[in-house]
């Protein structure tokens, strides 16, 4: 018998219609003799309007309650799972993160899981009957109930699949897989059969949306079979697991980007040890994450220094700068918040020499500028005008043949 943790998201429990479709599921695969664990978010919609009626009462609601008024949007929803699979003579049982004892620091509203009680889950299972577990949330030591943050129940599950030690941890959604690229921009996409966790860590980072880059993470560290699956339609998913597993490897995987990226330039400031800190150690104080840097060899004993950012933080991470700036006797702060980054991520690339080149080849033959590149191990990232986002993810698709059906894996 497999023992399975199957994870539901809000689109996927969305109504009862939805439950109903999941419920079938769920006791088809415990029909198949699996042992069976599932994780429910809120349905769709539910965890907003929650949020909503607090910030009507308070701007900033005390973070304790808060977490207790969002954590009632997933114990709807794993009662209403178990009440359905009770209809289709499928026993079932629901708990909250609380019940289970999941244990969490007591960082409210990111809370991170520090270990998972799964006694009452193993007897359950033991008893022939479907474990319903509420996703993101857990409890802390001192008994006050912890939500782990957005996407905390892909996190939820992966954890659950760690502890009990699942076959595999299916996380179903409203995407039938990982796919080479956005099929909206390039209709052309596939969905890629394997993915190893190096690979979905940087599509993660660098804009794919299907998983949580922290239930990746998990799973990387545990070693957990991760699969993503669509609720809606059948098909194999795309499975995500260790190298060794994903035994031959396409040369790239897929192509992320991101819309969300803004760049900042501090001109002519002094070229001496510790300039780097001293620009970047206020953006760091402000909270403010720096992704890609390029620093110019000095002139006349000064530099120019140029930085990404996510758009978001564009305007206070830009008013901090001129203070810098100031500081400092720079000449100019130049910013733009009209970049995009493209990624191309692959390990074979580990493997494979030319690649960059390729890249900049297929992005020259556009017209398209490259800005800034970034690269590491599996990963070539470069910024360029976020008019031609849409041209180069297409350029750089065809360039590599990700529509090949016989390409890598």
């Amino acid at each position: 018998m497999a023992l399975i943790v199957q994870k539901y998201g809000g689109t996927s429990v969305g109504d009862l219609e939805r439950i109903a479709n999941v419920a079938r599921r769920v006791k088809a695969a415990r029909d198949a003799g699996n042992g069976v664990v599932v994780v429910v978010s809120a349905m769709s919609g539910e965890t907003d309007r929650l949020l909503q009626m607090a910030k009507a009462i308070s701007a900033a609601p005390n973070p304790r309650e808060l977490d207790v008024l969002l954590s009632t949007g997933e114990q709807v929803t794993i009662a209403l799972l178990s009440m359905m699979l009770a209809q289709q003579d499928c026993p079932a049982r629901s708990y909250t993160g609380a019940q289970v004892h999941i244990l969490t620091d007591s960082a409210f509203s990111k809370a991170r899981i520090l270990g998972i009680d799964h006694r009452r889950v193993c007897q359950d299972l033991k008893q022939g009957q479907v474990v319903v577990v509420a996703g993101f949330q857990g409890v802390d030591e001192g008994g006050n109930i912890t939500t782990l943050g957005r996407g905390g129940s892909d996190t939820t599950a992966v954890a659950l699949a760690a502890a009990l030690d699942a076959d595999e941890c299916q996380i179903y959604t409203d995407v039938d897989g990982v796919y080479t690229t956005d099929p909206r921009i390039v209709p052309e996409a596939r969905r890629l059969p394997v993915v190893t966790y190096e690979e979905m860590l940087e599509l993660a980072s660098l804009g794919a949306k299907v998983l949580q880059i922290r239930s990746v993470e998990f799973a990387s560290k545990y070693r957990v079979r991760l699969r993503v699956l669509s609720t809606f339609a059948p098909g194999e998913g795309t499975l995500i697991t260790s190298e060794d597993e994903a035994v031959e490897q396409a040369l790239i995987s897929g192509i992320a980007f991101s819309r969300d990226e803004a760049k900042l330039t501090i001109l002519d400031v002094p070229d001496h040890p510790g300039i780097a800190h001293q620009i970047l150690g206020p953006i760091a104080d402000g909270n403010i994450e720096v992704d890609m840097i390029i620093q110019n060899v000095g002139e006349d004993g000064n530099t120019d220094f140029t930085f990404t950012i996510h758009r978001n933080d564009y305007d206070r991470a830009e008013g901090i700068l001129r203070e810098t700036s100031r500081q400092l006797g720079a000449r100019e702060v130049l910013g733009d918040k009209r970049i995009v980054k493209i990624s191309l991520v692959g390990v074979g690339m580990r493997s494979h020499a030319g690649i960059a080149s390729k890249m900049f080849g297929a992005l020259a033959k556009e017209g398209i500028n490259i800005q800034m590149i970034s690269t590491s191990e599996i990963k070539i990232s470069v910024v360029v005008d976020e008019k031609y986002l849409e041209l180069g993810v297409r350029a750089l698709h065809e360039a590599f043949g990700l529509e090949q059906k016989d390409e890598g894996h």
